[in-house]
């Protein structure tokens, strides 16, 4: 009798070691390298409840968010050119070292023109979910000619248990003197329409309004609503943004940190060459930044900023 009740138990145990190990592997899906739109290769991410993100390597780009219904959450330029050395329009472009026209570089600087490289083994960073990947771009002999300084740029793009994205941006300065710079990841936010949204979260702060020549403001507005093109870069702002969809009945949580500046943009139906004509409509864009003080990295060591977002339903407080 106990022999019988000795091989149950072992039987049970051994179930549940099967059922450990095919979770597991299940969890630990890999990553899919593959060809892009002209060739260029792309990293897909997915995880066990198959949301996915996709990275493009040519500029470390993603340029898909989706959710376990594989609804798209965020937009491409239905006018982008996957063209090197042309910037890809969408997704979230890494803007660095140097944001849009504020200093001597090519607007936005030149990473996002740069290919990236899958890095094996990062230096350690706490794991929130085992869907990610790690990209690295090092400093090349042409940047340094138009930048001086050697830089190491690591980027983590992952997806969390509860479905939310995060970007996880670390530079390290591996020169001999100590750099500056600003930065802003870019993300288009996918949207019902343009003008059945609004922005909270940036009531009453300073801003410089791009349109105006970087002119300061004060916005007395209780939230951002788009009536027109808008292009405000909002100064010392809190760690947590909300785009509320009305239409869709979600909000969309922008969670920063290390980045104290966020920039609101839609162009409206002003003329952008490689933007569709009716795009704007299907996106906001409310980007992470650090411009206002631009960012000082000492030799050897190594800043790190956060992106996370995420979406939930607009009665739900995050």
């Amino acid at each position: 009798m106990m022999g019988n009740k000795g091989n149950i138990g072992f039987v049970i145990f051994l179930w549940a070691l099967v059922v450990a190990v095919v979770a597991t592997a299940i969890e630990h899906r890999p990553n899919e390298r593959t060809k892009g739109i002209n060739g260029l290769d792309k990293i897909i991410i997915r995880d066990r409840r198959n949301r996915s993100a996709e990275v493009y390597l040519y500029g470390g780009q993603v340029s898909s968010w989706k959710n376990e219904k594989g609804e798209e959450l965020l937009v491409m330029s239905s006018k982008a050119i996957f063209q090197p050395p042309t910037p890809i329009r969408g997704g979230i472009p890494v803007l660095f070292p140097q944001y849009s026209n504020t200093g001597p570089l090519p607007s936005h600087g030149f990473v996002r023109q740069r290919f990236w490289e899958v890095e094996a083994k990062p230096p350690p960073l706490p794991l929130i979910s085992s869907a990610h990947v790690d990209l690295i771009l090092r400093s090349s002999n042409d940047d340094l000619k138009i930048w001086p300084h050697k830089f190491e740029y690591r980027l983590r793009v992952a997806l969390g248990h509860d479905g939310d994205l995060t970007l996880t941006s670390r530079v390290k300065n591996s020169d001999t003197k100590p750099f500056n710079f600003t930065f802003a990841l870019h993300p288009y936010f996918a949207v019902s329409n343009i003008s059945e949204i609004h922005v909270e979260g940036l009531h009453n702060l300073d801003y410089l309004d791009q349109q105006k020549n970087r002119t300061r403001f004060t916005d007395h507005d209780k939230v951002i609503t788009f009536n027109a093109q808008l292009d405000r870069l909002y100064l010392s702002t809190p760690n947590k943004i909300r785009i509320v969809d009305h239409k869709k009945k979600k909000t969309i949580v922008v969670h920063k940190e290390g980045q104290v500046d966020a920039v609101v943009w839609n162009p409206w139906d002003k003329k952008v060459s490689d933007l569709g004509v009716e795009d704007y409509k299907r996106f906001v864009t409310v980007e992470s930044a650090a411009v206002e003080k631009p960012i000082t990295v000492n030799p050897g060591k190594e800043w790190k900023g956060i992106l996370q977002v995420s979406v939930v339903p607009s009665n739900w407080k995050a």
